[in-house]
């Protein structure tokens, strides 16, 4: 693993591991910027680093800062990410060049960005929250996230808690099947929805060890299929939201969506915010918690890797 690109740094941390063959595990920071009010972005995404430490792994939350792709950033730029909050800059691959020529601009890398910078700094396993997807209706917005493109065409893996409840989970499906991404569940035989455990889709393949998912990644990669892999961990029972609180808010967060004719990357972040507002911030907790267990899972398959 070396820095071949000019704009790619690594925190001391990251520079660390790279030199001894440690494993490490990336992770976004959208989840920083817009995913949580501060200050528990911050407070999260601290506590997630120190999981993958807890777990055997390094850390390396991924964002832009300086004209420079970072992998791996100190806790003040952190804290930096977490402050901004929603000015921060939302970055998929369409924006990278335009962040990446102004300097003065701090972008939060989304689930797209942070694989792309996770596979030029050679960081093979990115634990998130949940990945983005087809969005309800997109028959007619055509609203499908740029996550699924680039599990198409970037080898990373990503350890998550299924598709954001707020999408049309079945599309989202097809979606990746149709782009030769599998779809392994952690333990369980359905895709989970982010704040539930589960929903009627049946996941690829089930494993139930981090040494088997690192196993299927190797031989994925070794052949030369090119391409991530979503691993679904579904978020811990105790933490687990009801199905229908869940499906009432999400339905009068997209009514209220509809009616202020919010479209775009500005989707997500709304929803979000207004289920957190609906469900008393029991979301927020449910939230905090999945990415927590995915770091956990996260750090073990980087670890047998």
């Amino acid at each position: 693993m070396t820095n071949t690109h000019a704009s790619l740094c690594f925190s001391d941390e990251v520079t660390h591991a790279v030199k001894n063959s440690q494993p490490i595990v990336a992770l976004e920071s959208t989840i920083i910027s817009h995913g949580m009010p501060w200050p528990q972005n911050v407070e999260t995404a601290l506590k997630v680093e120190a999981t993958v430490r807890e777990n055997g792994a390094v850390p390396a939350t991924i964002g832009i800062v300086n004209g420079q792709l970072c992998a791996g950033l100190t806790h003040k730029q952190i804290e930096a990410i977490g402050k901004a909050g929603p000015s921060a800059i939302k970055v998929s691959r369409r924006d990278l060049p335009f962040i990446l020529q102004d300097p003065s601009l701090v972008g939060a890398t989304t689930v797209a960005a942070t694989m792309i910078i996770a596979e030029m700094a050679g960081i093979k396993v990115f634990a998130t929250g949940g990945i983005g997807g087809v969005h309800r209706g997109a028959e007619h917005t055509m609203d499908i996230s740029a996550d699924l493109a680039e599990l198409g065409r970037t080898s990373v893996a990503v350890v998550c808690a299924g598709a954001k409840s707020i999408l049309d989970i079945g599309l989202t499906k097809e979606y990746l099947e149709t782009l030769g991404v599998p779809v392994i569940g952690y333990k369980t035989d359905v895709w989970p929805a982010f704040y539930t455990r589960t929903t009627a889709f049946p996941v690829d393949y089930t494993l139930h060890a981090p040494a088997e998912i690192a196993g299927v990644l190797r031989s994925k990669w070794a052949v030369g299929l090119e391409g991530g892999v979503v691993v679904c961990n579904p978020v811990p029972e105790a933490y687990a939201m009801d199905e229908a609180v869940m499906d009432s808010a999400i339905n009068a967060a997209l009514k209220e969506m509809a009616d202020l004719e919010i479209t775009g990357k500005e989707t997500t972040p709304f929803l979000l915010q207004r289920i957190a507002d609906i469900t008393g911030g029991d979301s927020l907790t449910t939230n905090i918690q999945l990415v927590i267990n995915n770091a956990i899972v996260a750090s073990g398959i980087a670890c047998n890797l």
